[in-house]
């Protein structure tokens, strides 16, 4: 079976529950097919750089996937009739990453540092 890297964008007034209850048919789709979801990231609700579909936040979730490409073309037709989805990408790679995603990685990273953004220093008072 083939390896892939799916992540989707769900509209911003959808709660956190219901991005989770889409990815759960996501993976009954995929199921179906005889594929599976291996990796699962809610990644939060995110700003977006520019408006879709009058949108300008959204909830992005990455998953891992192990299926074949009938079950993933079934996956993104379902997904394209769905009009909670804004938009998705997958992308197939030869092996997938292990342990947390780089956005993962980065929220960790933040929580340590307390939110300051990795700036722990005072600041100096400016030159005019």
């Amino acid at each position: 079976m083939a390896l892939y890297e799916h992540i989707y964008l769900a509209r911003q007034d959808v709660s956190q529950q219901q991005v989770e209850e889409l990815t759960a048919q996501l993976a009954e789709v995929l199921g179906q097919g005889g594929g599976k979801i291996t990796k699962n990231e809610y990644w939060g609700l995110k700003g977006l750089s520019y408006r879709i579909r009058k949108n300008r936040k959204a909830h992005y979730t990455l998953l891992n996937i192990e299926a074949p490409a009938t079950a993933v073309a079934e996956m993104e037709r379902q997904m394209r009739i769905n009009e909670d989805i804004l938009r998705f990408m997958t992308v197939r790679v030869d092996e997938l990453e292990e342990g947390p995603s780089a956005m993962m990685q980065k929220r960790d990273r933040d929580d340590r540092d307390g939110g300051r953004g990795g700036f722990s220093g005072e600041r100096r008072p400016r030159r005019f």
